[in-house]
């Protein structure tokens, strides 16, 4: 796996290819490239056979020159690095921040390979790939391209195991915006292998990311959570969050209006709320109170003293014994 940052910070794993894959490729081309050349070059012998033996000679090195290295830095620059043989190896010409080869690259590398893969028949084409770390010759150092794998083997995604229910929603007011990409994955390849680990190895593992993750987020866990339990309850979290924000906010969300049965804009089958009667409802008649007089027929009743409902207690907050975020 090769870490390439791109131009906006953002880390690409690619898998350069090796030396067989490349090889391979280079040989396809050189069969379809050399046929051609047979081909051409005898008809233009052929057409060629009135002409002295300079014109003949001059006429050949341009064939060979645009068959054999202007075609391979067209073909590479209008596929943005897929030739014939890369496409049937499942390969690609990138730069090294991830993105498509220009022409410059593509030139670059063609003319290197006249040295590298044609006068020397691939010596040195292979002791560079060898020599360097992402099996790159010396036409990709010096364009500054890079040769990678484009079908790679998909691997199977193990979902994260849910946190104990009397975790859940604990975190709510974590605040997770400085904890970076790398340490969620880490984190995530944990919870999804931890089950295989050595109790020890993994307990001891699960204490330090959770020891990196309280650091990011500058709030301690509670007292007497497992490390694990406080990995699997962030990490759910956070994918609630990113639900969120994906799918829209919910009707308990913040900023959304809430409907009442019987009023404009209330959609059909919500319950009545409180001290609202449902559409269609008989109005019930006022009774009078002790020590309240009967009303009078033909005079409007006159509103009734009720004294104020006491205030409802505010349950308080369940201690998450989590700080506030800074």
């Amino acid at each position: 796996m090769s870490d390439l940052v791109t131009g906006d910070a953002v880390v690409l794993g690619l898998r350069p290819a090796r030396l067989p894959s490349r090889g391979l490729a280079i040989l396809l081309d050189l069969v379809v490239y050399v046929t051609g050349y047979v081909l051409i070059s005898v008809g233009l012998a052929l057409a060629t056979s009135s002409l002295d033996d300079a014109a003949q000679a001059a006429v050949g090195v341009a064939s060979f020159l645009l068959l054999m290295v202007g075609v391979p830095i067209a073909v590479e620059t209008l596929s943005h690095g897929r030739s014939l043989g890369k496409l049937a190896c499942g390969l690609r010409v990138v730069r090294d921040d991830g993105g498509p080869i220009r022409f410059r690259h593509a030139l670059v590398r063609g003319a290197m390979g006249v040295v590298e893969l044609l006068l020397t028949f691939g010596t040195v084409a292979c002791i560079a790939s060898l020599i360097s770390a992402r099996g790159r010759r010396l036409g990709d150092v010096f364009a500054g391209t890079l040769v990678v794998r484009e079908r790679v083997p998909g691997a199977r995604v193990m979902p994260v195991p849910p946190p104990p229910p009397w975790l859940a929603g604990r975190f709510t007011g974590l605040d997770l915006s400085a904890v970076p990409d790398g340490l969620w994955l880490a984190i995530r390849q944990y919870l999804t292998r931890m089950n295989q680990l050595d109790p020890q190895v993994g307990a001891a593992m699960a204490a330090r990311l959770a020891d990196d993750l309280v650091a990011r987020t500058g709030a301690p866990p509670p007292a007497g959570v497992p490390a694990a339990a406080f990995l699997m309850a962030v990490v759910h979290e956070r994918q609630t969050r990113d639900a969120a924000r994906a799918f829209g906010a919910g009707p308990g969300a913040p900023g959304v209006p809430r409907t009442v049965a019987g009023l404009p804009g209330t959609a059909p089958g919500t319950p009545p709320a409180w001290g609202h009667p449902a559409p269609g409802a008989p109005v019930p008649r006022a009774v009078p109170q002790a020590g309240q007089p009967a009303p009078v027929p033909g005079r409007a009743p006159a509103a009734p003293v009720v004294a104020p409902a006491p205030a409802a207690p505010v349950p308080p907050r369940p201690a998450t014994g989590f700080a506030p975020p800074a």
